[in-house]
């Protein structure tokens, strides 16, 4: 019967699966170990090539392609025309052609806008524009290099918790093989084998549950770096906490406050501009031109210079209309700004607060580990002196399963926190002290 037990417990273990499912276990087995990187060389990798980065930058191409239409119109052009003219009976007086039957006029001009105030507020507010998509470009490489510390953090903490599934379940195998030597030997009982062979299998489907959130996140990594596979983390990352914050250092490091100020300055340089809109408009252009052949009143060479003057007088309450329209959207975006800072002090003080109370709850259940460390130690002691029974091991052994597991969980907590409070203070990924 006991021979019926343990090859029961190889087969729930896995070591004896057979058919299609262990040639899929055996095929998982054989995977390519994923590839190792620390972790500032992951958030590199990952701003470098996440498509979401590049997709960012393609905003600042589209906002510079913007800017050179805005001063293309500023700069001086030339156009060209040919006409070809015929008629079906030219035109004569005595021996004098005055329209010949077929004639081509060649007629080249040059425009130059000497006064244009609204094109160039419209350059300088595009070249805005451009800085606004570059600050916002690099407001999205944060957002991915926190998204990647993150993950990499959450391989970290998966890889803890195998840890803790691997000792635990090694402690409860050797408690199955102590169970079964005392029923060999006549000192225990078959119920108590049978208890140590249940928590030796729960143990095996623990681990398991572990590993694949370990897969899970090293894909996860894998997707954020681009990489054609799973990635995993090599070691654990430190982070250091500066001891005093500066507000207004703080605010100005943030990429989303800085994404916002240009913003802001942007909406302004629209306002200042609005008076360009009705503003005159002075333009200066050349026009020569060719005939052939000429006419008695058309000469064959010719030009004409002409300087135009353009002055808005009346448009119904148009400009004032826009330039409320444009005060409107200025406001909308300094109040935006008020309340990303309402929301930045509240981050930064939860962080600073969540970072104390995670260095204090890891103490505590750093201690409570070693307690239940010792407890189980004294109970398995206790028990193979036939002093307890193996339900007294078994619920130690959960407890030190349980208080080690709180330990691993308060360490990826403490390490989470410090890493928000980087991110709200602007020092990540640049986490310069």
């Amino acid at each position: 019967m006991r021979r019926v037990i343990g090859a029961l417990l190889v087969v729930l273990a896995g070591g004896a699966v057979g058919g299609e499912f262990g040639g899929a276990v055996e095929g998982w087995a054989q995977e390519r170990a994923p590839r190792k990187v620390g972790f500032d060389e992951a958030v590199r990798e990952a701003m470098a090539r996440n498509p979401s980065v590049a997709r960012a930058a393609t905003a600042i191409g589209r906002a510079e392609a913007i800017l050179s239409q805005a001063r293309a119109v500023t700069r001086p052009t030339v156009t060209a025309r040919v006409n070809s003219t015929t008629v079906n009976t030219p035109v004569a007086f005595d021996d004098d052609v005055i329209q010949p039957r077929h004639q081509v006029t060649f007629a080249p001009t040059l425009s130059v806008p000497i006064l244009a105030p609204a094109r160039w507020a419209a350059t300088a507010q595009a070249q805005d524009q451009t800085a606004v998509a570059a600050d916002a470009a690099d407001e999205v490489r944060t957002q991915i290099a926190v998204a990647t510390a993150q993950t990499y953090l959450a391989i970290v903490s998966a890889q803890r918790q195998v840890s803790v599934e691997e000792r635990s379940l090694q402690t409860a195998r050797a408690h199955l093989a102590n169970a079964e030597r005392r029923l060999d030997a006549g000192a225990g009982s078959r119920l108590d084998m049978l208890r140590a062979a249940q928590e030796a299998t729960a143990g095996e489907a623990r681990l398991e549950t572990v590993r694949f959130e370990l897969r899970s996140a090293q894909e996860a990594l894998g997707v954020l770096l681009a990489e054609n596979g799973p990635v995993d983390a090599a070691g654990e990352p430190t982070f250091v906490v500066p001891l005093t914050l500066d507000e207004s250092a703080w605010m100005t490091a943030r990429p989303d406050f800085k994404t916002q100020g240009t913003i802001i300055r942007a909406a302004e340089r629209v306002v200042r501009d609005s008076w360009k809109d009705v503003g005159p408009s002075a333009t200066l252009s050349f026009d020569p031109q060719y005939v052939v052949p000429a006419g008695i009143f058309q000469p064959s060479r010719s030009w004409r210079f002409t300087a135009s003057l353009v002055q808005p007088i009346f448009q119904s309450g148009l400009e004032r209309a826009v330039r409320k329209q444009r005060q409107m959207s200025l406001l909308d975006q300094r109040l935006a700004l008020t309340q990303l800072q309402i929301q930045a002090r509240s981050e930064v003080r939860l962080a600073r607060q969540a970072v104390a109370s995670r260095q204090r709850a890891l103490l505590i259940v750093r201690q409570s580990a070693a307690q239940a460390e010792e407890v189980l130690q004294i109970t398995t002691a206790a028990y193979e002196l036939g002093a307890t029974t193996n339900i007294e091991v078994i619920d130690a052994q959960r407890s030190a399963r349980d208080a080690e597991t709180s330990a691993a969980l308060a360490q990826d907590g403490l390490e989470q926190t410090r890493l928000n409070l980087l991110v709200a203070i602007g020092r990540f990924p640049t986490r310069d002290p």
